[in-house]
């Protein structure tokens, strides 16, 4: 289906935007030049704006039923995002930011490279991406570093969501959802004015449920369920004419029987074929209750479920006085987190409890100084502070039958019953910033932009987490196993750093709807500190005992990127039509990642290290139209080439994986989770009956192969799929509308993410797509 998407796509974008006559001068819908953006903190239309910027109005999430993240991923092509489970949450623009593409890949020493802002507040964890939106205003994509005029330092983008703000004038708005697999959602907000003139509110929330869809056929239950809350309350003071202050408190929640994967295929290895996973199931008689993923059924006998909850307070300030307008942004944020997983995601007793219970806070404050009112000269600069701390407590207890399945053969049955680790990692850090960019308007058509920042940061780490249980032995060669599958260590590391990063641009006008920019601008990350454990020294190295922690893996260096950019920004026929594209390179060096160590069994799931070069080269196209009145069409493409452009010892595929530490030369690999073709074609059609109107709408999103790890195995890929998502509906009044809606509206079966088994066992695993779900809505406004 993929190719024949593509290639219709292209020729029927073309074709409506060119061989369009000239219409009556109605403003397209949802077009982003209708919509007014802070991405340079100034408000201008983001059809201004000289750098690549996706923008979905809150119309476009209400539309297409897109509540969180995921689900705007497929209105932005280059947006990627991937999730396991809430934990391991990781979203990239272009292919960069964070690097977790499967469970059990989240590190919480490692900074995301995508900036993650709600109401100008950074959240420091791309697992709070997880969560459910309330109350949108409109979303803003910037691609490339941002680090000039946002707080936080962000090397491959900023997602900026802006919230509804309270109004004087008293309104209210309610939607309520229903659809299969018992889908409930309902979803309201209420403003108006506290005092006249002076204060007023708006409080505003979500609820999420719906049943599971994956079978349990073990304990006879649904999992992967979702269960979503979130609660936003807004005070707005304005106490005299060039002072605003908002004040803002929100709370959500993501629970649930959630998350688990099923069996996708199995890939060979070069261990013994004693420990690969045919001759280790056949050894019990186990089979998988089906080899078909999209068959949704599973027998994993650990029990699973997620309970985690985020929230903050927020205080946003703007005065105006004479030329310069002040704002500060006063924040404090949690995030808290545990869920239980079973991670050899089988019915066989391995492992029998994994999870990590953590909680991170975190406060920041920004104070940015700029021009009041447009000039010759526009700017703005800031100071920024953040300190966040991250606790968390790593437990894993092992089966009955995890000796048999991780250990070669001869090994008392009961080693690892039972066996366990228990401990505690500590993690804070601090950053400073100072930052500043201006636009210096040559002429009324030619404008040049410069900017930089400087960054100090400090991390602190501590490791710290002990053993216990198993068959009580004093025999050398059984202690040797048992550590081999987890083992006490103590580590702790510093890292103390300042760097520079900038941005060029220079746009130019051509015509009044023609904007022609070339964009440059460098990135940097501080160094990251390893929070799952060191990977450890083999017998027989000089100088260092087996076993022993690699110290030198503690401490990633710093990540540095420079990205080119030339794009171009028009409107036709009137306004009714707007193309937007844009070309760039990225080259990045000591690219931060979480690795995994093949060779150990389970013990180190993951640690960080630095890829010598990365490089990504690609071009955008954005384009909305107004065919007629009644008509209206929206689509995307992009194409992307990301490369580890230098990686000689990185890990090894699953299939290069045997008993002992190995290296790979991946040079010239593609990066994991990054398509090369993404795209996205809607349009909505509406017929007018009196004082009530009928629309229909269809949005169809597609992906190219990728691949699910960063070995780019063979057997790890997720293959290229479209997803369509349709409703169809009345207006009745402007008030009141009611519509059937479609999720996954020709039942398409893609997996969302893979994850190769713990063990190495040969065994790949994976999360399915949701099945077609079809559900009525209904919205009142007041």
């Amino acid at each position: 289906m993929f190719r024949t998407f593509k290639p219709a796509l292209l020729a029927g974008a073309s074709a409506a935007l060119w061989a369009m006559p000239a219409m009556a001068d109605d403003a397209l819908p949802n077009s982003p030049d209708d919509i007014t953006v802070t991405a340079r903190r100034r408000a201008e239309l983001a059809q201004d704006v000289p750098l690549a910027l996706s923008v979905v109005s809150a119309d476009l999430l209400n539309a297409t039923r897109s509540v969180n993240l995921q689900q705007v991923s497929t209105l932005v092509p280059s947006l990627n995002y991937s999730s396991a489970n809430p934990r391991n949450t990781a979203f990239t623009i272009r292919g960069l930011g964070s690097s977790v593409v499967s469970v059990s890949q989240a590190n919480d020493g490692l900074e995301p490279g995508v900036g993650f802002y709600v109401d100008e507040v950074y959240h420091a964890r791309p697992a709070t991406a997880a969560f459910d939106f309330t109350d949108i205003d409109h979303i803003e994509v910037l691609r490339g570093p941002q680090g000039t005029v946002f707080g936080k330092n962000t090397t491959a983008g900023a997602i900026s969501i802006i919230t509804k703000k309270p109004s004087f004038t008293f309104g209210a708005e309610a939607e309520a959802s229903y659809g299969q697999q018992n889908f409930r959602q309902l979803k309201g907000a209420i403003t108006g004015p506290l005092v006249a003139d002076l204060a007023a509110f708006r409080v505003s929330g979500s609820l999420t449920k719906r049943d599971g869809v994956i079978w349990n056929q073990r304990y006879g239950t649904w999992q992967n369920a979702i269960d979503n809350a979130a609660l936003r309350g807004q005070i707005l003071l304005t106490p005299a004419s060039n002072l605003s202050i908002r004040l803002i408190g929100d709370w959500a929640s993501f629970k649930g029987e959630c998350c688990t994967q099923v069996y996708v295929r199995v890939a060979p290895t070069l261990k013994p074929a004693a420990q690969q996973y045919a001759a280790l199931a056949a050894g019990l008689g186990y089979s998988v209750p089906s080899t078909n993923p999209y068959a949704r059924v599973t027998d994993i006998d650990a029990g699973v479920g997620v309970n985690t909850q985020e929230g903050g307070a927020s205080a946003i300030a703007e005065l105006k006085s004479g030329p310069f307008a002040i704002t500060s942004v006063t924040a404090w944020r949690f995030w808290d987190w545990d869920a239980a997983n079973d991670r050899d995601y089988t019915g066989v007793p391995v492992q029998i409890t994994q999870h990590i219970p953590s909680r991170q806070d975190q406060v920041s404050q920004e104070i940015r100084f700029s021009n009041a009112d447009p000039g010759k000269i526009d700017y703005v600069g800031g100071l920024y502070y953040f300190h966040q701390k991250i606790v968390g407590h790593p437990i894993s207890i092992y089966g009955a039958q995890a000796a048999y399945w991780l250990l070669p053969a001869g090994r008392p049955s009961n080693l690892l019953e039972g066996y366990g680790q228990d401990g505690t990692t500590d993690f804070h850090s601090d950053s400073l910033a100072v930052f500043g960019e201006a636009t210096w308007h040559i002429t009324p058509r030619l404008a040049l932009t410069g900017g930089l920042r400087e960054t100090w940061e400090t991390k602190h780490g501590t490791y710290n987490t002990n053993v216990s249980g198993g068959l009580a032995t004093t025999t050398a060669s059984l202690i040797t196993d048992k550590n081999s599958i987890l083992r006490a260590q103590y580590c702790t590391a510093s890292v103390s750093e300042e760097g520079l990063s900038g941005r060029i641009n220079l746009a130019w006008k051509a015509t009044r709807n023609l904007q022609i920019y070339i964009n440059g601008a460098s990135g940097q990350k501080s160094g990251g500190i390893n929070m799952s454990g060191l990977p450890v020294y083999p017998a027989g190295v000089s100088g260092h005992g087996s076993g022993d922690p690699i110290l030198s893996t503690a401490v990633i260096r710093p990540e540095r990127n420079f990205t080119w950019e030339a794009g171009i920004k028009s409107q036709w026929l009137g306004g009714r039509a707007t193309l937007n594209l844009a070309a760039y390179s990225t080259v990045v060096h000591d690219f931060q990642a979480n690795v995994v160590d093949n060779a150990a069994v389970v013990a180190l799931r993951s640690y960080l290290a630095n890829i010598p070069r990365v490089t990504v080269r690609g071009v955008e196209a954005d384009a909305n139209l107004q065919v007629a009145p009644w008509f209206t069409l929206r689509g995307s493409l992009a194409y992307a080439d990301g490369r580890y452009a230098s990686y000689p010892a990185g890990p090894c595929p699953i299939e290069l994986t045997g008993s002992a530490t190995a290296s790979c030369d991946l040079t010239g690999k593609s990066l994991p989770g990054l398509p090369k073709w993404t795209g996205s074609l809607g349009g909505e059609v509406t017929h007018d009956l009196g004082a009530s109107q009928l629309y229909a709408r269809a949005d169809a999103t597609f992906r190219s192969m990728v691949y699910g790890e960063a070995t780019d195995s063979a057997y790890t890929t997720i293959a290229g799929y479209t997803l369509v998502n349709a409703s169809a509906g009345v207006r009745i009044n402007p008030r009141l509308s009611i519509e059937v809606f479609a999720r996954n509206l020709t039942k398409a079966n893609y997996l969302q993410n893979v994850t190769v088994q713990a063990g190495n066992s040969g065994l790949i695993v994976g999360t399915p797509s949701d099945p077609r779900m079809f559900g009525v809505t209904l919205r009142a406004k007041a």
